[in-house]
């Protein structure tokens, strides 16, 4: 059986990591987004998916700070699923406007995923007040 969307959301307080990250400019958000997802694993349908939902909250703050959450995410949010997925992509997108540059260290080059056999991809975001 194949599912093209589970939907899901929740309200949380967790606390998400900006120690490192990236600071880009409203008009440039878009294109770093293409870039960044496809590093993350997913594929062209996915980034599409993904920047038609996020990218609307996104273009209008000055600059956005964006960090993808790795294991501040997955510890809070872990999965059950039955069979067993052979590959796991999981995306996660916190974000925070700011209206002025902020300096930030990037974070460590993202492995790209490689989908063998049965593959869960899961992706989202949240936007951080």
């Amino acid at each position: 059986m194949q599912y093209n969307y589970l939907f899901w959301e929740g309200l949380d307080d967790i606390q998400f990591d900006f120690s490192t990250g990236y600071c880009i400019k409203e008009s440039d958000t878009a294109e770093f987004l293409e870039t960044e997802l496809s590093k993350h694993g997913l594929n062209r349908k996915e980034v599409n998916e993904f920047i038609t939902f996020w990218l609307p909250l996104m273009e209008q703050n000055k600059y956005n700070i964006i960090y993808f959450q790795k294991e501040t995410y997955t510890d809070i949010a872990k999965l059950n699923v039955n069979p067993n997925p052979d590959t796991i992509i999981r995306v996660f997108m916190a974000f925070k406007l700011s209206n002025k540059y902020v300096s930030i260290s990037a974070p460590k080059e993202t492995k790209t995923s490689q989908r063998n056999g049965f593959t869960l991809v899961e992706w989202g975001g949240s936007k951080v007040e």
